[in-house]
């Protein structure tokens, strides 16, 4: 694996999986485990590893079928992008299966937190990734055509 890939997939962990509930965490005062119900903790958990295994399955996927990286930034190429239309596997229900399993894995560390502030970082990050959703399907258009054309009637955005 070339040094560009390591880069994107440590980007992308670094702000995804680790940083975004980090600033979660942080906004909702930093509590402690102990702070959290069992119950919600257990609900939570199980939310947010749901959605870390689609995340996990769609870069596998992007990796093997696609042939590249999910880390593309507002147009900018972090990692060299998929070379490959995937419309099966994790891709077949959702036109982005990474980003909706990353957001049911925020749902399970707001369920854990329970709190407003971390909701908020969640619709800011929602709202900024929406922005990065429209430009990728730019750029999915001007690389695969027709085929992401017909792609994008059958297979809805996120579920």
């Amino acid at each position: 694996m070339e040094m560009k890939q390591i880069l994107g997939y440590f980007l992308g962990f670094a702000i995804f999986i680790a940083g975004i509930p980090a600033a979660m965490w942080l906004v909702a005062g930093t509590p402690g485990l102990a702070d959290i119900p069992m119950l919600r903790f257990y609900i939570a958990v199980l939310i947010a590893l749901s959605g870390l295994a689609i995340s996990v399955w769609s870069i596998v996927y992007m990796k093997r079928v696609g042939k590249g990286n999910p880390f593309d930034a507002m147009g900018h190429e972090l990692a060299p992008r998929t070379a490959h239309l995937m419309t099966d596997g994790p891709y077949k229900r959702s036109r982005n299966p990474m980003l909706t399993g990353t957001f049911i894995y925020y749902i399970g560390v707001m369920v854990a937190l329970w709190n407003l502030w971390a909701l908020l970082v969640f619709a800011a990050v929602v709202s900024i990734m929406m922005i990065q959703v429209r430009s990728e399907e730019k750029r999915l258009e001007a690389d695969f055509g027709q085929d992401y054309l017909e792609y994008k009637k059958r297979v809805r955005r996120f579920v």
